[in-house]
């Protein structure tokens, strides 16, 4: 019995109809004290779904997000280079289960033209797409289950970096008075530091003087 419903879930989960998601953004949790909620965003719709990571987790995202690069590899950095080592791709990310507010996904895998399918956390998930720079999925059911629709005030403001110190109001650079040259050593001291915090401000500081 156990053993036909196992089959019977992972044909219903290859056999889905699979909606994209686009990573939106990472905000601090307004439920739990300490968590973040990472929001998906329906790639041809209004619906998102906020889904409760954890900070470390959240770190291994918004560091990606940001374009930092570390000055040695942090763990999910390590897993893609095992893969690309053992010339193993991933091919996408799915999230195709909600239980008990719990989200499941899996990876599609490819290795010698063979698809290999691993159970995994979303954070976990969502940090590696990312990296492999694949795409994400769920089902219509999922988001009929989680997806919400922002108000038009809402939809307008954007996700801010989980690095900004408070959310409520804007936070005024503490870097507008160094000068480029002096920003890019102190990002490049800062990432070598892995504080990564720091890095991020100095990246907003830069960014800005870009636009």
């Amino acid at each position: 019995m156990i053993l036909i419903f196992v089959f019977t879930e992972n044909q219903a989960r290859q056999n889905m109809q699979k909606i994209r998601l686009n990573i939106l953004g990472l905000s601090v949790s307004q439920t739990q004290s300490g968590a973040y909620a990472l929001v998906l965003a329906e790639e041809n719709g209004e619906r998102r779904i906020p889904i409760i990571i954890g900070p470390v987790e959240a770190q291994a995202i918004a560091i990606q997000l940001e374009g930092l690069k570390p000055p040695r590899p942090l763990t999910h950095d390590l897993i893609k280079n095992i893969a690309l080592a053992f010339d193993i791709s991933l091919l996408e990310v799915t999230i195709y289960k909600l239980e008990e507010g719990i989200f499941y996904s899996e990876l599609l895998c490819e290795m010698g033209g063979k698809e290999i399918r691993v159970d995994s956390r979303t954070s976990d998930a969502v940090a590696l797409a990312l990296r492999f720079r694949c795409p994400i999925y769920t089902s219509e059911e999922i988001l009929k289950k989680a997806g919400i629709v922002l108000e038009q005030e809402d939809e307008e403001s954007p996700v801010r970096s989980i690095f900004d110190e408070d959310y409520d109001e804007p936070v005024p650079s503490s870097y507008a008075h160094y000068s480029t040259n002096e920003l890019l050593e102190l990002l490049d001291e800062a990432i070598q530091n892995e504080d990564y915090e720091k890095a991020s401000l100095i990246r907003d500081e830069l960014n800005k003087r870009e636009k």
